[in-house]
């Protein structure tokens, strides 16, 4: 395979990488970033000594962690480093915090175990005062990662190739220190409207004050509960991504944040149900954000390779990201919310893959599979159903997340209507596209089609919106930015000017009809190639864009306007 780099690998700084704050809507001044070198060893059993040195938070398998392969099943990362607390940091208690571990992480203080976490994509944090000593600290991880398909796993495969790719494994977000005062403010959740902000405090006092930064408007509470309407109401849109900025004290303990004030809800125009952002009919156009880089995998090499492809789609005239598969760090979300730009979140699967019932029999048109009786592993069943929980608690506060796909062409499925009653009671403020492709049942917000070998086509609903949830996937492989041999795609060219005609045909002659007749929603796969798959508007390294972005940002606004 081919050596690609991304342009962000050169600004990326070695000593801390990721060493920005990692979670952006609740600051407190309390940080210590432990991303880094750490010492490293591939082991069956605790190793005598530590062979390599590997860069946290990158996955083992990419480039830009030093290590770069990975390993046999049965094989443990074993993962260590040291750390010495400044003067005046501990205050009552110290918390290790880590973003992401993948897929089993056994966590160690001076020896002494601290906590263990299972799972791969969702943050989790422990106490670890009790283990602490004067002067230096070690810390030990201990990580376990066989793909397990009864654990979420995403797009991982042991055998990479087409729509499936490299695994990564251990630690692959930040890994971060903080200290709590007495009482502190343990979180924040946030229900956003396009009238007020409604907060839920988990904390032990009762006596909050919060102020609005850019305003300075200073609210008192006596409760944890409690609705923020500003004086002047600025509604957050992908065209004007307006954040409220705030301070909440409590006692000891003082947190910044940020929220929106928007909605997504729908409505009946014409007899056509249509998806509505803040009131008003809108149309979510989106690409496909598989959130894969060649250097870092499952990471860009600095924050700013996000930054990259949220503007990129927004200077083509998109204002949707659909992330596929994937949860990513939470300074992603937040770029979406401050740049603006819609989030449809997928679920992260779990359960086996087969081609044949998943993707060769639906192709063909065979779509209606009943799903009570699929994936029957209690254990599968039930760590999906706790992992899609944790997923809609932990993006709950980010204005930008809109949509959730619970289940993606049948991957993983089951029970769908009743998965789907689930997660409207965790969430009743998104929307929810139960069955993302094929294999529909009775209960979803919206009507989902994935359509790529035949002319794009829909029917209008009274009740639900249409939306065309993957669509497109053109394939054109740019000589000098590919990442092997692959052209996986659903349409080769072999040109950029047959690629920007087929794009613009496809565009104008399908995709805008569908727009004026029922379509409230669209997913272009997608924003970047991706390994194998050579469909992206911009190269899998980000140093090419495959069209002319403002001929086609033209034209993605004269079909945004066709339902104005």
């Amino acid at each position: 395979m081919s050596k690609l780099t991304t342009e962000f690998s050169k600004n990326m700084d070695k000593s801390t990488p990721f060493g920005d704050y990692p979670r952006p809507r609740l600051v407190r001044d309390s940080y210590i970033c432990l991303n880094g070198e750490w010492d490293f060893s591939y082991s069956r059993e605790e190793p005598r000594e530590y062979t390599e040195k590997i860069l946290v938070p990158f996955p083992p398998e990419s480039a830009l962690s030093g290590i770069e392969r990975g390993h046999e099943d049965g094989i443990k990362l074993y993962y260590r480093r040291t750390f010495t607390l400044p003067d005046g940091f501990v205050k009552k208690s110290v918390i290790l915090h880590f973003g992401a571990v993948d897929q089993l992480a056994s966590v160690y203080i001076n020896g002494v175990p601290v906590g263990e976490n299972e799972g791969g994509y969702i943050p989790f944090s422990f106490d670890i005062t009790s283990a602490l000593v004067e002067g230096e600290n070690e810390i030990k991880v201990i990580a376990t990662d066989d793909l397990d398909t009864d654990l979420p796993y995403g797009k991982q495969t042991k055998k990479r190739g087409g729509m499936w790719y490299t695994p990564v494994s251990g630690i692959w977000q930040t890994v971060w220190l903080e200290s709590l005062p007495d009482s502190p403010i343990k979180s924040v959740k946030i229900t956003q409207s396009a009238k007020e902000a409604a907060f839920e405090i988990e904390c032990d006092s009762s006596a909050l004050k919060l102020t609005l930064l850019d305003s300075g408007e200073v609210y008192y509470f006596n409760a944890c509960r409690f609705s923020v309407k500003p004086r002047e109401i600025r509604l957050w849109s992908p065209e004007e991504p307006n954040l409220y900025r705030y301070k909440l004290e409590s006692g000891h303990d003082e947190v910044t944040g940020y929220f929106a004030l928007r909605e997504i809800g729908t409505a009946t125009v014409n007899g056509v149900a249509r998806l509505t952002l803040n009131g008003k009919p809108y149309l979510f156009n989106g690409l496909l954000d598989q959130g894969y880089f060649p250097d870092g995998l499952f990471l860009p090499a600095t924050p700013e390779g996000y930054k990259n492809d949220i503007l990129t789609a927004k200077a083509l005239g998109f204002n949707t990201l659909r992330k596929h598969i994937k949860i990513e760090p939470e300074i992603f979300y937040y770029m979406c919310d401050f740049y603006g730009i819609a989030v449809f979140q997928d679920m992260v699967n779990n359960s086996d893959y087969s081609f044949l019932r998943d993707t060769a029999l639906p192709t063909l048109g065979m779509k209606s599979i009943p799903d009570k009786c699929l994936h029957k592993s209690k254990r599968a069943r039930t760590v999906f159903i706790k992992t899609m929980n944790e997923i809609i608690e932990h993006l709950y506060s980010y204005p930008c997340v809109l949509y959730y796909t619970i289940f993606n062409e049948g991957w993983g499925q089951f029970c769908s209507d009743e998965i789907y009653e689930i997660a409207k009671t965790l969430d009743k403020t998104r929307i929810f596209d139960s069955t993302s492709g094929w294999f529909k049942r009775k209960k979803s917000d919206v009507i989902s089609h994935h359509v790529y070998f035949k002319k794009l086509r829909a029917k209008p609903d009274a009740e639900r919106p249409v939306v065309i949830s993957e669509f497109g996937g053109y394939s054109y492989r740019c000589d000098g930015h590919v990442f092997g041999d692959g052209n996986y795609g659903y349409r080769s060219l072999k040109t950029v000017r047959e690629l920007e005609e087929s794009l613009f045909k496809l565009y104008e002659k399908e995709v805008k009809p569908l727009v004026e007749k029922c379509v409230s929603a669209l997913i272009y796969t997608q924003i970047s190639d991706v390994e194998d798959e050579t469909n992206g508007f911009l190269t899998y390294d980000r140093r090419v864009l495959k069209v002319d972005g403002e001929k086609f940002k033209k034209l993605i606004k004269s079909i945004e306007e066709s339902i104005k």
